[in-house]
């Protein structure tokens, strides 16, 4: 997805001159829908992806979201329309929709140790497929590019039909023998062994949870009965009488929020300019590859670093220190008080600051604090607000940009930045390494003392 996403960087130009490989120049508001659909479509897309985790489930769900980027190629090869080839935009947008698929399929096949190394790994396989976008743009001929992209798109998909459907999504379907036949293939065990005889135990503790005791410790919880008959509630109901889910969704709200209006989006969008202003003499294509070369070397040190240092240190400092480098940035561009190169270096630790943090941390805590019942549906509504959010700061970036400057810009995420560190510490629990009824209490005892 990551190598869709950033393909009209390497085209843009192409797609706009008269050597152009369509059949005619693009428009400036084709131009400027070329950029925009694939976000779109991830934005339809992402509602509809919540429906089918729960009805096709988590693996036929990424093979059907993988099978979009296909169609998508496919299209772009064999016609050379201008029509087509936004449509084919728009298809691989509804891709889009495994960043709400991949993170809960992998929370729940991974061991809770490495939950939040794993589920980190959809931003880092993102910057891989970026910087795959770069360098084939660079490097190959535009059709030759588009094959490879196809073959790639491709190989994944097959490779998802190799795989077997978690087992928290089984167990809630009742299919207990599957179930147990999955937790066995991803911890390499016997089916009938110890070993996944517990892991099924703990499954179905976490798919009884009381609602009407919530203060219930896991200890409490393991001391009830397995078998207790259980009311069917509708996902609405379950979320009405679960107030650690409310106070868990409000949290994942605000972080994500307050991730995205830390401006890393943007500085996406206009590295160019930039990188121009900051390095004149590098190329526009080695300044995006060393971007992308920077975010998946981050984004690799804070899959570590969650399971090391714990989720909520990582959001705290990576903010303060985004909020940091936001002032230098802002500053030089305003009073340019350090030669150009500055510009780049401060762009680079900001990207790396931002991935340590904000890029990483959101996803990995709406991927893991959700029970079972409601997974899908509210971490569907936790990707579809940042979508959401995307299209904002996009689109308000640009009024804002003529009216106030693009350094006095950057003084504004530099406060949202310290404002997320703010909240981080008063309202947001540890969950490193704790399975999801625990993290449900700390919900629950944040509001009673704030005990974590």
């Amino acid at each position: 997805m990551g190598v869709m996403f950033s393909w009209p960087s390497s085209t843009l130009r192409l797609f706009e001159s008269r050597n152009t490989t369509l059949h005619r120049p693009m428009t400036e508001g084709e131009l400027a829908l070329f950029g925009s659909l694939s976000s779109i479509g991830a934005l339809i897309s992402t509602p509809v992806a919540g429906m089918f985790l729960d009805r096709l489930g988590r693996k036929y769900s990424s093979i059907i979201f993988g099978l979009m980027a296909v169609i998508s190629w496919v299209m772009i090869i064999s016609c050379n329309r201008v029509e087509v080839l936004l449509t084919a935009i728009f298809v691989s947008g509804l891709s889009g929709a495994v960043f709400l698929v991949v993170p809960v399929f992998v929370s729940e096949i991974c061991e809770e140790s490495i939950r939040g190394a794993m589920t980190s790994g959809t931003m880092i396989f993102y910057g891989i497929g970026m910087l795959i976008s770069y360098l084939l743009g660079g490097l190959l001929e535009y059709h030759m590019m588009t094959y490879v992209c196809l073959t790639l798109s491709v190989m994944v998909t097959v490779m998802l039909s190799f795989l077997k459907e978690s087992a928290p999504c089984l167990l809630a379907k009742g299919m207990e023998e599957e179930a147990r036949k999955s937790i066995a293939f991803y911890t390499q065990a016997k089916i009938d062994s110890k070993e996944v005889m517990e892991e099924m135990n703990i499954l179905r503790r976490a798919l009884q949870a009381d609602l009407d005791t919530p203060d219930a410790t896991p200890e409490e919880e393991k001391l009830k009965p397995l078998d207790k008959p259980k009311e069917k509630l509708s996902t609405y109901q379950f979320i009405k009488r679960s107030r650690s889910t409310r106070q868990a969704l409000l949290m994942c709200f605000v972080i994500m929020t307050a991730a995205i209006f830390q401006g890393l989006v943007v500085i996406q969008v206009y590295a160019e300019p930039l990188f121009e202003e900051a390095i004149p003499n590098m190329s526009a294509t080695v300044c995006s590859v060393l971007m992308a070369v920077v975010t998946i070397v981050a984004g690799l040190l804070a899959a570590y670093l969650t399971e090391v240092a714990g989720r909520r240190p990582l959001m705290i400092y990576g903010s303060i220190a985004s909020g940091l480098t936001c002032v230098l940035l802002g500053t030089q561009i305003h009073f340019h008080w350090g030669p150009n190169w500055v510009t780049a270096v401060v762009i680079y630790l900001f990207a790396i600051m931002y991935s340590l943090g904000a890029g990483t941390v959101p996803y990995v805590l709406a991927a893991e604090v959700f029970l079972p019942e409601v997974k899908s549906f509210v971490t569907m509504l936790v990707v579809e607000w940042a979508w959401l959010c995307n299209s904002v700061i996009l689109f308000i970036f640009n009024p804002l940009l003529h009216a106030i400057g693009l350094g006095p810009v950057f003084y504004i995420f530099a406060v949202v930045c310290f404002l997320t560190a703010l909240y981080c510490i008063v309202y947001m629990p540890e969950t490193k390494g704790l399975a999801v009824d625990a993290i449900q209490t700390l919900f629950i005892k944040r509001r009673k003392g704030r005990e974590y």
